[in-house]
């Protein structure tokens, strides 16, 4: 059963890889709809009439950056769990690629509050004096994910040293 349940997380990631890409690829074409996506994502109280095109490429690039890291993540988390679906499980490659996505999944729940306050700044910058915002909000699933990538990152750190462990007791038979 974990052999199939790896390999529904290599094609999940394969699809996620591929639909965030295209998504990201076709917004940067078409920053018209990415600017009615980010309408409707980023609930502050801009006044969206004054945002330029500029604006909206910057606020695309940020994006980008964003989502690059979750996407490296999922990169990562593929390779193991397609190491998984072959069989191979106490492996330091898989240990190493398990441990890269718990960094990717740290950095990336860091990231967004800091995302949202430069999406804020960058968008208001065409205020008047006095208007311009400011947004910062950390809320709670950012700290679960900040948790979760925690616990993540040690039983993998834990993993990659059981790996060298194993090794080095294997050099002495």
């Amino acid at each position: 059963m974990a052999r199939y349940f790896s390999i529904l997380v290599v094609w999940g990631c394969a699809a996620a890889l591929l639909a965030g890409s295209a998504v990201m690829l076709y917004c940067l074409f078409d920053i018209q709809a990415f600017a009615s996506l980010a309408q409707n994502d980023l609930h502050m109280a801009i006044r969206w009439e004054t945002v330029t095109r500029a604006q909206w490429y910057s606020l695309w690039f940020l994006t980008a950056i964003n989502v690059a890291i979750g996407l490296t993540g999922l990169f990562y988390l593929r390779r193991a769990f397609l190491n998984f679906a072959r069989g191979e499980f106490f492996d330091l490659s898989n240990s190493k690629d398990l441990r890269l996505f718990s960094v990717f999944l740290f950095v990336q729940a860091l990231a967004a509050p800091l995302y949202h306050s430069l999406a804020s700044v960058l968008l208001s910058w065409n205020h008047a004096p006095g208007q311009k915002m400011l947004s910062i909000s950390i809320g709670s699933s950012e700290l679960q994910i900040v948790l979760l990538a925690m616990i993540l990152w040690v039983i993998s750190d834990m993993l990659v040293k059981g790996v060298a462990i194993q090794q080095e007791n294997q050099q002495f038979v």
